[in-house]
Parts: C-alpha cells; structure tokens; sequence
C-alpha cells in the first residue's frame, strides 16, 4: 500500500507545482474568446484597493501577454506601468590576448556552464496603479487549444432538414473557467508568438579606424647613376672596390632590401652582430604586401569561414573578424537587409456567443450548442471519381445537401447525416460561408452505375475583327462529356454530377440547376434517373479559338450574317456590311461561276481528247463509216462549246477582277476591333 500512496503523492505534488499558465488573486476571469488559430482572448475584471496588480505567468507566455495587454478602467485612478524581469543570456568569457603563434598550443579557454532556460519557469509582471481604488477590466491573448466545430443534420422529408452546430471546447490553462462569458470565433485572425519579454540587443555594423598605416609599401624607381668624363677620371681604384664590395648579410639571403625612394642597400639601424640580424624579423615583400598578404612566420591566420550552424559569435569574435576583414580587403561595413511583411486582417469574423456562463474545469473539455435550425437540406447522390476509393469510378456517392442558412461562418468539421429515425453515415463539412450550399458524401451507392465518354468537335463561327480589309473569326472547340447513368432500385434517384471543368472554357446550355463553380473547377450538375431506368447527361463545353479566313468563304459569310442578326451589334457598321456583302454576293457569284465552267472545260477536254483516240482507231475500217460519222460530230460539238466556254471565261475573269476591286475598296472603311461574346 505505500507504492501506490507515493505514486499518489508524487502526482499531486506535480500538478500543484504545474498551476496556471497566468493567474493573478486581484481579478477573477470573466470572459473567454476562443479562436481557431491556438490563442484565446482573456478577460479578468474587478475592484482592485491595492497600489499593484501582480501577475505570475510562465516565461513563454511573457511576450504575449505584453504585446496583447489591454486595461479598461471603469473608475478610479490610471495603471502608470508594467514592470516585469529580463532573462540575460551572458556571454562566454573573452579569451586573453596572446601571440596567435602560441595560442594554437594552448587548449580551449573554458566556457561557462550555461543556465538553462525554462520556457514554464514562473514570472512576475507587477501593474503599477497610482492610486488607492481601481474597477479595472484587463484582457490579453495567451496560447489555447483550438474549438472544434461538430455538426448533425437531421433530413426531413419535404425538403428541409435540422442542422446542429455543437462546439468542443479545452481548458489547458491551469486554472478552471468559473462561469465565464465564452464566446467561440469561426475563422482565424493573424497570430503570432512575440518575443518583447526577452531583450533584444541587434547587431549594428562594425566600422573600425585603423590609421594611416599603408597596406603596401610602393614600389621605388632607380635610375642609374650617369657621369661625365671628367667625373670618372676622378674615381680612383679604392673608390671602385668600395662601391662594389657587398653589405655584411648579401651572403645568407637575407639582404637588405632598398628603402622607398633610394637605389642603394639599407642596414638595420641599432648595429649589431650578424647572428643578431638573423633574429629580426624579415621585411614585408612589396609584392605580397601590395596583395594584402603577409610574409614570415609571424602571418596572422586567415579569416575563419563563417560556422556552419547559425551560432550566435561572441562580440570578442565578431570584433576580431572585422578586423581581420579590414586588414584583407580594406575598411567595410557588413550590409544586414531586413525585409518587413506587411499583414493585412480580414474583419467581419463569425462569433458564437453562449448566452449562459459556462464552467469549464482545467484539463477538461467542454461541449456547447452553438446552433439548431431549420434549413433546406436533402439526401440525393453525387457522382465524384475519387482515386483513393475504389468503385467511386463507375458508382456515384450518398451525400448531405444542405444550405448554409444561418448569418455566419461554418468552420470545417465531421458531420453526422440521420433520416427517417436512422443513422445514414458521417462525412466533412468544409468551411461553409453564409447562404452557401454543402454537399457531404457519406457512403457508397452501387445500386447506380455512371459510364463516362468524351467527344471533341470543332463548330459555329463568329465574327472576331475587322481591320484592313481583312476578316478574323471565332469557332468554337467543343468537348462533349456523355454520362449515362443506369438506376437499378425501385426509387427515382436524383444525382448530382461534378464534372471537372476543363480550363478556359464555358458551359454551352448547361442543364437547368447546374452550379458552375469556376473557381474551384467543376460544376454540379443535376439528373433525374426513374426507377430501373436508364438516362443520358451531355455536359458540353466549348472554347473559343481565333483564325483568318477568306472573304468569299463560307465560315466568313455564316459569321457576318450572324452579327448582322445580332441586336448587339454596332449599327453603323452592320449597315456597312449590308452594303458591302451585295458585293461580296457579285463576286461570290461570278467565282462560282467560274469554277463551273473550268469543270465543265475540264470535262470537255478530257472528252474530246478520249473522241479524239477513238476516231484515230476507226480510221481505217471501212465497215465502221457510221461510228466514225457519230464520233465526228460529236467532237464538232465539243469544240464548239469549248470556244464558248472559253470566251464565257474571259468574260468571267473581267467581272471577278471588278467585283473584287469594289469590293475591297469598300471594305477598307469598315473597322470592328470587338465583336459582342457568344450567347450560350
């Protein structure tokens, strides 16, 4: 019995030392607002007699008690402050300064134990009042389970149905709700997690001034020495040994080297012996120093690639990159870019109001009737393919239709689907805007089968424009979707086919009732199926395509007469082309009929050269005298309407080419950049 005692004890002591998120003795909660985004709006309220109002929360929850905190005062004097403690992070301890040649050698410098932070560690945020009575109100936002949205819809059969919203409410604030005011918001207004408990200190730029000190050391010019005649004549042979006779260090390769702006070997001031020169340390090279390099043992490191992780650097560090920085590439400052998001909030959010007080324990939950009314809803089928459910292919769904008839959102959430005293299934109700109409599916109806065919046609024209002297039409690429639906029961079925909407296209004389949702990309469209029977669903959809076309065609001649017919078309240019398309007709004419007469000559000559052959076969037999009589003739004939035609096509030519003249002519004058959209 005492294992089961200690255990007992050991969980009462936890969940006393757990305690409130946030909690003061001063002001009893009173309002609750839930929201759908992980926060809750709280609201404590009362008379305060007291020069402060003390706070205890836990650390995570500082920064957004302060950035939300609101004092409403309702008498007495105004709240001057709110005090609260700051976490330090302390920084490591900077390393001595040494030779970096000898650093290396050393090991580490020790870093402090770091104190480890606790986000649930208790903290006191104190109001100072300046006075002695105070009836205030204050309310902050503090992180809190989301409500959940749980629904029923009762069918009814004339058409109606009973529509239940409950919300699932969760107090894991460590302190119970003691008959508060709740109210549940539908939708999610921005949040965010703030950070003004914590101190924050932002990294500026570091500009250092290292002097004047040149980097490279310029390169001099050395002009060789040149003497007159008479100069040489006075150097003696001494003088010659002395100029040409090394300094003391040429012999160990570490000569001196020549100062800027002189053409002659230099020592090290301070004398000294020759073992005394080789421990000095060597001179920068011109070359390496005019690179921003250093020569020598005594180099200091290159600059250290920046950590992989994202380690804050101690400011010792920082300070000693910079420098290190300055030395490679000269003095500049970092560059620290911060980009600002502007958040815009959409108001006009739905707020349930539970007009009782409502207790709500701690580490408990609590369901509410948020909604009960009557809206008009239905049981029917929907045909919606899903790939993660086999059979919905060629079987369609039961589903809820319901509409939203309420004044405010619907949040998404499970919904349970009764009729007739009897449970039909559970489905998801998506977020459901006032006045919107919900279709729920539930379960799997196989007493209906879908087939699905497609066909794709091109059909109508148009007219499109009308710009220098040339025509441009529109036609339209139809798709047509074919459902053929069978009902094997005993009921009529009323089916709902969502078909997915191809893009850039419009319905064509959809069925009465069909809902085109655009936006989301299908459209709902009704059928009505009789028992055992069998029904045909044509969807079609057409897209329109643009094209030029010939005057004389027969696309340009139905589109210009369907926008003459068109009373929303432009006046003056309908009567332009009433005008112009007499002509059109002449010329049309005189075309066609001289494409008959090219066929007939055709036909002629093919027939003549075939009488021609034949006369040629006959020539000689003496019994054939009839034939070749009939067969003379009959070429007599032929040549005889060829010259007709001949001549008839001459005349021909002349009227097409002053038919065409005329007719362009006028057309020039006519301009129709828009033509009115097609009437579906």
């Amino acid at each position: 019995m005492r294992l089961p005692k200690t255990i007992a004890l050991g969980l009462f002591a936890f969940g006393c030392a757990r305690g409130p998120n946030i909690s003061t003795d001063q002001l009893p909660l009173k309002r609750v607002v839930v929201y759908r985004n992980g926060v809750g709006y709280f609201e404590r309220s009362g008379h305060v007699d007291a020069d402060q109002v003390k706070f205890k929360m836990r650390q995570r929850m500082v920064g957004d008690f302060l950035a939300t905190l609101a004092i409403v005062e309702h008498g007495g004097s105004s709240v001057r402050s709110a005090s609260f403690p700051l976490e330090i992070e302390k920084d490591e301890p900077d390393a001595p300064d040494m030779d970096p040649r000898f650093q290396s050698m050393l090991k580490p410098w020790p870093a402090p134990k770091e104190e480890k932070r606790d986000p649930d560690r208790l903290r006191e945020v104190t109001l100072d009042l300046d006075g002695k009575e105070h009836d205030l109100a204050i309310g902050y936002v503090a992180e809190t389970p989301v409500w959940r949205p749980s629904y029923r819809l009762v069918v009814q059969e004339n058409g109606d149905a009973d529509l239940q919203a409950w919300g699932i409410v969760q107090n894991l604030s460590g302190e119970d709700w003691r008959a508060v005011k709740l109210v549940l918001v539908a939708g999610a207004p921005l949040a965010f997690q703030s950070t003004l408990g914590e101190p924050v200190v932002p990294q500026r730029p570091i500009v250092t001034d290292t002097g004047e000190v040149i980097a490279a050391v310029p390169e001099g010019v050395t002009s060789l020495s040149t003497r007159s005649e008479s100069q040489i004549d006075r150097v003696g042979p001494e003088e010659e040994k002395a100029a040409e006779a090394p300094t003391e260090d040429s012999e160990d390769g570490d000569a001196d080297m020549p100062s800027a702006g002189e053409g002659r070997a230099v020592r090290y001031k301070g004398g000294g012996s020759k073992a005394d020169a080789k421990k000095r340390p060597k001179r920068l090279a011109a070359s390496t120093a005019s690179r921003g390099g250093y020569a020598g043992p005594m180099a200091p490191p290159a600059a250290e690639p920046a950590p992989a992780d994202d380690k804050p650097l101690s400011n010792r560090e920082r300070v000693r990159r910079a420098l290190e920085e300055a030395r490679r590439q000269g003095l500049s400052g970092p560059r620290n870019v911060s980009a600002l998001a502007a958040i815009a909030v959409e108001a006009g959010a739905t707020r349930y109001v539970i007009p009782n007080p409502v207790t709500v324990p701690d580490e408990s939950a609590t369901m509410v009737l948020l909604l009960s009314k009557r809206v008009p809803g239905e049981a029917v089928f929907l045909f919606s393919p899903d790939g993660g459910l086999p059979g919905s292919s060629t079987h369609p769904f039961r589903v809820a239709r319901f509409k939203n008839a309420t004044k405010g959102l619907l949040e998404r959430g499970p919904i349970a689907v009764f009729e007739k005293g009897s449970f039909l299934g559970q489905g998801l109700v998506e977020p459901l805007p006032a006045n919107a109409t919900a279709t729920v599916p539930f379960a799997l109806e196989r007493s209906l089968a879908v087939q699905t065919d497609r066909k794709f046609d091109q059909q109508g024209a148009r007219l499109y424009r009308i710009e220098a002297g040339e025509i441009m039409i529109e036609r339209d690429s139809v798709q047509r979707t074919i459902y053929t639906i069978k009902n094997g029961g005993d009921q009529p079925a009323k089916l709902l086919v969502k078909h997915p909407r191809s893009a850039a296209t419009r319905l064509y004389r959809p069925p009465a009732g069909t809902e085109d949702n655009t936006a989301l990309g299908n459209a709902l469209v009704p059928i009505t199926i009789k028992p055992y029977g069998k029904s045909e669903l044509t969807v079609d959809e057409r897209r329109a395509a643009q094209q030029g076309t010939s005057w004389l065609s027969n696309l340009a001649d139905e589109a210009v007469k369907a926008y003459l017919a068109d009373p929303r078309g432009d006046k003056g240019i309908q009567q332009k082309l009433r005008d112009v398309w007499v002509l059109r007709d002449t010329w049309r004419k005189a075309v066609d009929e001289r494409t008959k007469l090219v066929n007939e000559q055709e036909e002629l000559e093919k027939a003549t050269r075939e009488t021609r052959l034949s006369l040629q076969a006959i020539e000689k037999n003496n019994q054939a005298a009839d034939l070749r009589a009939k067969l003379t003739k009959r070429l007599g004939d032929f040549t005889a309407r060829l010259n007709q035609i001949t001549k008839k096509l001459i005349e021909t030519k002349m009227t097409i080419d002053e038919q065409e003249v005329r007719f362009r002519y006028a057309v020039r004058d006519i301009k129709l950049k828009t033509a009115p959209p097609p009437k579906d």
